[in-house]
């Protein structure tokens, strides 16, 4: 399955009841949400001693990415759209792969 297959599918489940500014709202707060979820998956494993529960973990991040799929699609753009502009952002800000002084010593105006 491609991402934007997934997209496609995953949005078959989206409210239609929702204004696209609803779905930009819905899809921010729950990316918000869902990610707090997963950090608290590895909170308990780092912080309280629990075994990382990998089958949690591994479905918070499939609700992660039903709602990066939500909020790419109230921008009318595909996920693999996002993804490639990701690629491009890293390949200009580490060029030669990551680097720890380029990491450090971005310039001001690199607000991505």
């Amino acid at each position: 399955m491609t991402v934007n297959e997934y997209q496609t599918l995953a949005m078959t489940t989206l409210n239609p009841a929702l204004s696209q500014k609803d779905i930009l709202i819905n899809g921010v707060m729950g990316l918000c949400g869902e990610a707090g979820e997963a950090i608290d998956v590895v909170k308990k494993h780092l912080a309280q001693g629990h075994e990382l529960d990998r089958e949690r973990l591994i479905k918070e991040l499939g609700d992660v990415a039903w709602y990066l799929a939500e909020t790419a699609t109230a921008l009318n753009i595909t996920l693999e759209e996002v993804l490639e502009g990701n690629l491009r952002k890293l390949r200009a800000r580490y060029p030669e792969g990551f680097d720890a002084q380029r990491s450090l010593h971005r310039e001001e105006n690199d607000s991505e």
